[in-house]
């Protein structure tokens, strides 16, 4: 008997298991098409559809003027917070339902409550899951008409998917936890406002925090977002996560046999695998919180810098380093071998110190071939952890350092993740994350002279950032192609990607242009050489030549969207930003887009070639006034004075004669009176006024009172060659006064 019993009992059971989850799922059928029926389910779903049309009007948090920031993550930023708040009003509806239509009594008598609420949950997440589809059918039209050549379907799904399609079952999972834990609508409603409300104002800028609308500054039009992206699936799935725990939790807690929460709580764990589950997904949730690898622990009070303060090791120096970098551009890490050769005339061990990127573990550390100690530590600084090395007593050592990671970014720009790109598309490894960098040790005779080698794919272009060369060396049996360069110094900087190069001779001095093939439509329709060409002839004769230049070659290389640009020893970064087709249409800047190409590239002189302190406002002043000014020069040199006058001089004026006209300027006490965003938004508005068409007309009226516009070029010459205070080296309005001889109410339009 016993033989046969256990085949009965086991297909007994997987009969009662068939028969539990057909039933289970006729119910989460019958459902999903009452939802389908449902009017108010219809209203949801065409709100959330229609809701990205406010990010292309007033919920702009992606602020950075490419087109895909602008029309692909802005929509969809603003789609997931609209969606996710709306599915959560249609959550609490749903699950008030019975109550409010007084039969949930009778429906907990026929189906389980906890049953039911899993069946509720899994029919709204499938109506989001639809709603999602149809919204990406209906935008994909949209967004790709409104980007133009740069829209890619690699940005489009992602982007959707991450940022609008992630934040619907957020929402359903956070009303639904609500009204599970207080079993009343009217505070559950309160929770998920409030819940919803932290997330787009106190913790906006927290990446890891911002639950509803993940942090997203900008998207990249020429090159890959895989970083940003990889960013917030991170942050989507941890709060999935943790939601899911807590929704579980609180199923748990549904009201049963007319208990209270706690006794409905005792009745559900009985079995264990139901808070077994809770439990589960919420460490593993808070353990991805924790385990983050997207950015460092940086010492938040960024004026310090303990590192560069470490006495130099005594009769240590470095005679010369190679380092060979392996980027594997699908997984985004960078794996490496670095080689010191050090010089030690001390007689006795050392301490070398170096920063490494606080993402990278160290797996070997040999001098000569020995194991030697090491030590990393847990203090971080400027995104860099610091490696001590004992260095052997040896004359003559060589020290291996075998190291790999996932590079992260500084803590205190979390917000604006995304420079840290290692993809198949665009690469940039800046000095830690390249190798370790010598903190502590002297150069040699020669200084420091470095070999790099980069392994990349074949359609990526190595440039270093700075005098060096790279040149392939060697096709791997991969496909891989391996580039060398020299460097000397003790960090160093390479991008690579898919670029165009062009070569130009202009003011004397050879420019190689690179920016990325993705952008040539755009460059070749605003001219891109023409205008490096006529901004390098003009700028190099009336002002001089740039001080970054390396013999007579300078390197002008677009970056992926970076919130910025800066210049080395023969090399400068142009922001992609810059050169956007919305940018390129400013006509603050340039009546055409290859004016404004020409303003941009000025920028190598007033605002690189000399700074402009960014906190004094005082009078508008700063790097655009000279840059529009000597754009409008150099546009009369090529088109003439009529050109000049009609799309500058009187475009100034009347934006002049507009800004004296405003209400606020002429009562600026009421401006004080507006919410904070509004004000904020006016002065950002006036501002632009000040900075780029009242600075240029002040400067046009110094040129008058200076005596012309030779007398001008003698001022600004001098004004650009001077000598420079290393404590404050900013041109400052009260310099370019005393220079044309002027004061402030000489210059008063008015």
């Amino acid at each position: 008997m016993k033989k046969l019993r256990f085949p009965f009992r086991n297909t007994w059971t997987l009969t009662k298991n068939i028969r539990f989850y057909t039933k289970n799922m006729r119910l989460f059928a019958s459902e999903l098409r009452r939802l389908l029926k449902s009017r108010p389910t219809w209203l949801i779903m065409l709100l959330v559809t229609v809701s990205p049309a406010a990010g292309l009007v007033w919920y702009r948090p992606a602020s950075v003027e490419t087109m895909l920031s602008l029309y692909l993550a802005n929509p969809a930023l603003a789609g997931g917070a609209a969606g996710g708040i709306l599915f959560g009003l249609l959550t609490l509806y749903e699950l008030d339902r019975t109550g409010r239509s007084r039969v949930d009594v009778l429906v907990d008598a026929v189906i389980s409550p906890l049953t039911m609420a899993a069946v509720r949950l899994l029919s709204l997440l499938a109506v989001s899951a639809l709603t999602l589809v149809l919204s990406m059918l209906v935008w994909l039209p949209i967004c790709r008409g409104l980007t133009g050549a740069v829209f890619d379907l690699g940005d489009y799904v992602p982007a959707w998917l991450l940022f609008m399609g992630a934040a619907l079952p957020l929402g359903i999972l956070a009303a639904s936890s609500a009204r599970q834990f207080t079993g009343r609508t009217d505070l559950a409603l309160a929770l998920s406002a409030a819940f919803a409300g932290l997330s787009l104002t106190v913790w906006a800028d927290d990446w890891q925090l911002c639950w509803l609308n993940p942090c997203v500054w900008a998207l990249s039009d020429d090159f890959s977002n895989v970083r940003i992206f990889r960013s917030a699936a991170w942050l989507r799935l941890t709060w999935l996560g943790l939601l899911s725990g807590i929704w579980t939790l609180s199923w748990l807690c549904i009201r049963q046999y007319r208990k209270g929460l706690m006794g409905s709580f005792v009745r559900s764990v009985r079995h264990i695998w139901r808070p077994a589950l809770a439990l589960l997904l919420l460490a593993g949730s808070l353990t991805a919180w924790a385990a983050q690898p997207m950015v460092d622990h940086s010492n938040p009070d960024q004026t310090l810098m303990s590192f560069y303060e470490i006495p130099c090791a005594e009769d240590l120096v470095c005679t010369g380093r190679s380092v060979q970098v392996y980027p594997d551009t699908d997984s985004g890490t960078v794996s490496g071998k670095a080689s010191y050769r050090f010089r030690n005339t001390s007689g006795r061990e050392r301490t070398a110190a170096f920063g490494i990127n606080p993402g990278y573990a160290v797996s070997s550390v040999r001098a000569d071939g020995v194991d030697v100690p090491f030590s990393v530590s847990s203090y971080q600084e400027y995104n860099e952890a610091m490696l001590e090395v004992f260095i052997p007593a040896g004359k003559q050592v060589e020290l291996t350092i075998e190291y790999g990671g996932f590079p992260r970014e500084n803590r205190n720009m979390a917000s604006m993740q995304g420079g840290d790109e290692v993809s198949g598309e665009y690469l940039c490894l800046e000095n830690a994350e390249l190798s370790p960098r010598l903190l502590n040790v002297l150069p040699g005779e020669n200084g420091y002279p470095t070999s790099v080698e980069i392994t990349l794919p074949p359609s990526m272009t190595v440039i270093p950032f700075g005098t060096g060369e790279a040149e392939k060396v060697q096709e791997n049996g991969d496909g891989t192609i391996t580039w060398r360069y020299e460097y000397n110094g003790t960090g160093g900087i390479v991008y690579a990607g898919d670029y165009v190069r062009e070569e130009i001779r202009a003011g004397g001095i050879t420019i190689e242009f690179y920016y990325g093939r993705k952008h040539q439509p755009v460059m070749e329709a605003a001219g891109a050489a023409d205008a490096v060409r006529a901004v390098a002839d003009y700028c190099t004769a009336h002002y001089g030549e740039l001080s970054f230049l390396a013999g007579d070659t300078l390197k002008l290389i677009q970056s992926r969207v970076s919130g910025g640009g800066y210049a080395a020893n023969g090399a400068s970064l142009l922001d992609e930003a810059d050169f956007t087709a919305k940018n390129l249409s400013d006509t603050g800047k340039g009546a055409a887009s290859g004016e404004v190409m020409i303003h941009e590239l000025v920028h190598q002189w007033w605002g690189l070639g000399n700074m402009f302190d960014a906190s004094d406002e005082t009078e508008g002043w700063s790097a655009e006034g000279l840059t529009v000014y000597t754009t409008y020069r150099i546009v009369k040199e090529l088109f003439g004075e009529e050109y000049a006058l009609e799309y500058y001089v009187k475009e100034w004026q009347k934006a002049v004669d507009d800004y004296n006209l405003n209400f606020y300027v002429r009562h600026p006490e009421y401006l004080t009176k507006l919410p904070e965003k509004k004000q904020l938004e006016i002065t950002n508005s006036l501002s632009y006024v000040r900075r780029y068409c009242e600075m240029p007309l002040k400067i046009l009226k110094a040129e008058r009172l200076a005596g012309g516009e030779e007398a001008m070029d003698r001022i600004l010459n001098g004004l650009f060659n001077r000598e420079l205070d290393p404590a404050y080296p900013y041109l400052t309005y009260q310099e370019f006064l005393d220079a044309c001889g002027l004061t402030k109410e000489d210059l008063n339009l008015v």
